[in-house]
């Protein structure tokens, strides 16, 4: 067990065990406002009876039901008006399956226990399925990776793992652009043999009948590398419910209650790659 899970104070072990909890008077307790996203599907959407859904919103449900001096409202938005509403107080928080960078750092106050992960890996031609199966037999078949962005959380995870391999580097291209719409083509037209994707994208994009390249989905197979962490973001005039959340997260992960939110948002433990 990782120690640092031994750290958490003996009172939120038992009160993470013991159920719900009532709320204090009602004039007592503090109303916070956590937007969502609206259509980013398991992490946070509006379902079909207009109600903010998702893993995310479940875990911090579950806060939610562990400090009885706040009531969270939550409300679905866009990731602009999300972004910006935190900085300027519009909302205490808000959560969008957020990468940890250096400029949300300076923006707002992140914990430092994620609440959950995002799953990356490579998508690559099915045709070579037998000489790639995971990072280090891509690098050693050709190391072609469509371009990444320099300022992407991808990048550093390229870096680590071409300073870990130094004999079978990934060939680490920056692109100039965010977002690479014509990745998956160029994988089909084998400009590049591998693209570092976001498993949830190559699902919805590739994999779902509804995709907008399910026309490659019997060409590309993909394998997940690791998880890079995500983590709700607080106005930083909430430090006091950030530190809080943070003790609580680490609670949830430590009683099993992420596993159990992961398994019936993603049909899985999403934290078995960390």
């Amino acid at each position: 067990m990782n120690t640092k899970w031994l750290l958490l104070p003996a009172a939120l072990l038992v009160l993470s065990c013991s159920g719900k909890k009532a709320k204090t008077n009602s004039a007592a307790v503090q109303k916070v406002r956590s937007a969502h996203t609206q259509t980013y599907v398991p992490y946070g959407f509006i379902n079909e009876k207009g109600e903010s859904d998702g893993f995310e919103i479940a875990v911090l449900r579950e806060i939610d039901a562990l400090l009885p001096d706040y009531e969270f409202e939550f409300v679905g938005t866009s990731d602009d008006d999300l972004l910006i509403g935190i900085e300027t107080g519009k909302y205490a928080l808000g959560t969008k399956g957020a990468w940890l960078t250096e400029e949300r750092k300076k923006k707002f106050i992140i914990p430092q226990h994620n609440s959950a992960v995002s799953i990356i890996g490579i998508a690559f031609r099915k045709e070579n399925a037998k000489q790639i199966h995971d990072m280090e037999s891509f690098a050693r078949f050709s190391g072609k990776l469509v371009p990444v962005p320099p300022q992407s959380a991808q990048w550093p995870i390229i870096e680590d793992f071409n300073a870990a391999h130094p004999d079978t580097p990934v060939k680490l291209i920056a692109s100039d652009v965010f977002i690479i719409p014509d990745a998956y083509t160029w994988l089909i037209e084998s400009r590049y043999d591998a693209f570092f994707d976001i498993k949830l994208s190559f699902q919805t994009q590739v994999e779902a009948p509804d995709g907008a390249w399910h026309r490659y989905a019997d060409r590309l197979a993909y394998v997940p590398y690791r998880a890079i962490p995500t983590y709700p973001l607080f106005n930083r005039n909430y430090g006091d419910l950030a530190a809080k959340c943070d003790t609580l997260i680490a609670v949830l992960r430590e009683n099993g209650k992420l596993r159990e939110l992961s398994e019936r948002y993603f049909g899985e433990d999403i934290f078995q790659y960390e």
